[in-house]
Order: structure tokens, then C-alpha cells, then sequence
């Protein structure tokens, strides 16, 4: 009877030393998971920060950029496709969170893509259909709508029209 105790043991002990592996990951894994943000090209979205946020860093500031605001809020705008990723860290250097980026094309039914073969160039239809400013469009399409945006906005800010009120 000792011998197929021992042996029952025996049995057990692979499990028992699986479930003690994965029982220490769970201790050493944060209390938080990595969560999924999607935001949409050009737009913005408002996120609460943990209590504590001290220091906020971007993975790749080109695809996203964050900006803090009064009352633990940030503002996350999304500036390029692709996906990136944030961290909040409190005084001390300890992380408080982490959360995956991705920006994606809107699905803004008042947009309308022509392709041209290759070529492609977007219009905002919202009501009238007009050239907009897209990443992605053909370069020679994109540069004369940046240039028709960027005098307009010149010449409204020398008139006085800043916006601001």
C-alpha cells in the first residue's frame, strides 16, 4: 500500500509542479494587461490616466502623440497608420500601464477615394465633394492640396482669423 502511494505521488507531482510554474508567471506578470486603443487617422480620443501618472512614453510619436491634460485626462491623436504603443510610469519608475495604439483610416462615410491606377487622391464629400488631405494619396495630388491648405491658413491668420476665441 506505501508503494502505490508513493507511486500516486509520483504521478501527480508533474502537475503539481506545472501548476506552481504557471502560479509564479501570474505573481510575476503586472496587474494590468496590455489593452488595444484604436484611433482613427487625424482624430482624437480622450483616455483617463492612472492616479499617480508621472512620466507618458510614446513608442513611435509618429503614428500617435499623447498630450496630458488637466485632471488625469490625455488626448491621444492619431497622426500616421500603424500601430504603436504608450506607457505610464509613476515618480518612482514603476509602470502603471501600457496600452497598444492603432491608428486606422476613418470609416467617415463622407469620404471618397478615386484610385487612378496607382494613383490615388481622397475627396471629403460633407456635402459638397472636395479635395482633402489624406496620407496615401499620390504625392504630386497630396503637395498641391498642402499648398492650396497651408496659404489659405496664412492668409486667414494675416486677416486676423486666428480661430481662437
Amino acid at each position: 500500500m506505501t508503494a502505490s502511494r508513493i507511486s500516486g505521488r509520483a504521478k501527480r507531482r508533474p502537475q503539481f509542479l506545472l501548476l506552481a510554474v504557471l502560479g509564479i508567471g501570474a505573481l510575476a506578470t503586472p496587474a494590468f494587461a496590455a489593452d488595444q486603443i484604436s484611433v482613427s487617422l487625424d482624430k482624437a480620443k480622450i483616455l483617463h490616466l492612472p492616479d499617480r501618472a508621472s512620466t507618458i512614453v510614446i513608442g513611435n510619436p509618429l503614428i500617435a502623440d499623447l498630450s496630458v491634460q488637466p485632471g488625469g485626462l490625455a488626448v491621444i491623436t492619431g497622426k500616421s497608420y500603424g500601430e504603436t504603443n504608450f506607457v505610464v510610469l509613476d515618480r518612482a519608475g514603476v509602470v502603471l500601464t501600457e496600452k497598444n495604439v492603432e491608428v486606422t483610416l476613418s470609416n467617415d462615410q463622407s469620404s471618397v477615394i478615386v484610385y487612378r491606377g496607382a494613383e490615388r487622391e481622397t475627396y471629403s464629400c460633407a456635402p459638397d465633394c472636395s479635395r482633402s488631405l489624406a496620407l496615401g494619396d499620390a504625392p504630386d495630388i497630396f503637395e498641391a492640396t498642402m499648398k492650396q491648405v497651408t496659404n489659405r491658413n496664412s492668409q486667414s491668420a494675416a486677416a486676423g482669423g486666428s480661430g481662437a476665441h
